[in-house]
């Protein structure tokens, strides 16, 4: 999902397993949609659902307890209880900063809430015995915004016979305050405990999916923007071994999360604004909600390399060993940055001086500003400024790193495919459209849904996205056979209308910024 507006000095940033296992088919097989009141048994209960469209849905499954009762540490599963628990409303979404909007996807805004570990499922059937593919959406906003109740999966679920979840769980500073250097060993599990709460979720599906007909040994863990993110920490993450079987990232690349050093300077301002001196950090357990929240804002949340739950960086230097044998789609769109863009004044009346005076405030030393706006103005001879400006942006941010990620994966010989998206909903190919498209539900964005041919763009890529997690390979009867990437060629399959593989496209932007 888009993040808040960057300020002009920070125009041009980019945004921030299972070795050996076999890529099992999951066949979809038809199945009918159930009773008019669906009820599914999980290991915590029993819930009601409701028919959706053809298929079943639940949403606000609580797979894990009340955050409130253990702030800044591990979850710890939902307390069983007993009847039949309505599951037809959208549960809380978690605290977030003042201001956080959704946007145009209002119908998935919900009251915040520390009772937040929940779950959203859609289904053909339930416990018929059918093993369909599971698909368990991580949600956009970076690490600190937004939630899974922003999507649906009914559009999925029908047309592949497939499960779709969508997941909820902590996040800013609730879910990855690192107080591990400041607070002692009682904190030392709250560093990730957004990641955390992820992988208890997964847990949740694992034991669970079957009730739903899932797969538990088919399972597609993707996610859009800052989702992609948590995608590739999880392949990273000892406690997640097992869980998933495959990865499709969107619109976004994980390389690497904060230090602990630099985790600490952010829990030392957080706590800075509470006014909690060292010795009295463990108030922070009882402090009001409100006053949290607040004290959240304005800090860059991320996943923490803390050497434990997170033991090394997801693909810095490297791609992860532990899920090498996992196979991964990584994606991202033509026009990536445009959208964070092109609502800031600076580009108003941007000129070409203005331009290069962008330009180097963000790059120093090689390449120059001079010399990339340059390389632009002559690849590009079309372009406006501002153009250009959406352009480097991409290329030097989630372009480039989409590359680092499918170079470092094919330096393993995983099983690795690329995307990029250049259909131009809404005029461009812009941040987050492919997650629409794939969900086979272009509808549900402001962008997608302006175009008379976005169905037939769904079409395609939602065929692939399924394909992929029956099977591990993305190749299905709509697309021109896609490669998986080698960096000899580089083959990338282009989703447009028609779609296509071009070998290493966009080659000179990825020669002037050099490697990652």
């Amino acid at each position: 999902m888009s993040s808040p507006l960057p300020s002009p000095m920070l125009l041009f940033s980019p945004v921030r397993l299972i070795a050996g296992m076999a890529i099992a088919a999951c066949l979809p097989l038809a199945a009918p949609a159930g009773a008019a009141e669906p009820i599914a048994t999980t290991s915590a209960g029993q819930v009601r659902g409701y028919p959706s469209a053809g298929v079943l849905g639940f949403k606000g499954i609580p797979y894990g307890g009340d955050t409130a009762k253990n702030r800044f540490q591990a979850p710890v599963p939902v307390e069983p209880w007993t009847g039949v628990r309505e599951a037809t409303e959208f549960a809380h979404m978690a605290p977030q900063p003042a201001g956080t909007s959704p946007g145009s996807y209002s119908h998935g805004y919900v009251p915040q809430g520390e009772d937040c570990l929940n779950l959203n499922i859609w289904t053909p059937a339930l416990r018929d015995g059918h093993k369909r593919p599971v698909f368990v959406y991580l949600h956009g906003g970076g690490f600190d915004t937004l939630s899974a109740n922003q999507v649906d999966g009914t559009q999925l679920s029908r047309r592949g016979d497939a499960v779709v979840v969508g997941v909820n769980h902590r996040l800013n500073g609730f879910g990855f305050l690192f107080l591990g250097d400041l607070g002692g060993p009682e904190f030392a599990g709250g560093a990730n405990a957004g990641l955390l709460d992820i992988v208890l979720s997964l847990q949740w599906i694992h034991d669970n999916i079957a009730e739903f007909g899932g797969d538990p040994g088919c399972v597609t863990i993707f996610g859009e923007s800052g989702g992609a993110a948590k995608c590739t920490m999880l392949m990273t993450m000892p406690a997640a071994k097992g869980l998933f079987h495959r990865v499709w990232t969107m619109s976004g690349a994980g390389l690497s999360g904060l230090t602990r050093e630099r985790a600490t300077t952010e829990a030392r301002a957080v706590l800075k604004a509470l006014d909690l001196a060292p010795d009295r950090i463990a108030e922070i357990k009882t402090l009001p909600l409100a006053r949290l929240v607040k004290a959240m804002g304005g800090h860059a949340w991320a996943a923490v390399v803390d050497g434990t739950i997170l033991p090394r960086a997801p693909f810095w230097p490297d791609a992860p060993p532990l899920s090498a044998g996992i196979p991964m789609v990584i994606g991202s769109t033509h026009d990536e940055m445009m959208p964070f863009l092109e609502k800031n004044p600076a580009f108003a009346d941007l000129t070409w001086e203005k331009l290069t005076d962008l330009t180097q405030a963000r790059f120093r030393g090689e390449p120059s500003a001079e010399k990339i706006v340059a390389t632009y103005r002559q690849l590009y001879p079309k372009y406006s400024p501002r153009d250009t400006a959406f352009a480097i942006a991409t290329d030097a941010g989630i372009w480039r790193d989409t590359i680092a990620e499918a170079e470092r994966r094919a330096a393993q010989g995983a099983p690795t495919f690329v995307y990029n998206l250049n259909w131009p909903g809404g005029g461009r190919a812009a941040h987050a459209l492919d997650l629409w498209l794939a969900l086979d539900d272009p509808k549900l964005n402001w962008r997608t849904n302006r175009e008379s041919n976005a169905q037939d763009m769904a079409d395609v890529l939602s065929e692939a996205f399924l394909a992929f997690g029956r099977t591990g390979d993305p190749n299905s009867a709509k697309l021109p056979r896609w490669p998986g990437f080698n960096v000899a060629e580089r083959p990338t399959m282009i989703f447009d209308l028609p779609p296509r593989v071009e070998n290493d496209p966009r080659s000179a932007e990825r020669k002037l910024f050099g490697p990652k």
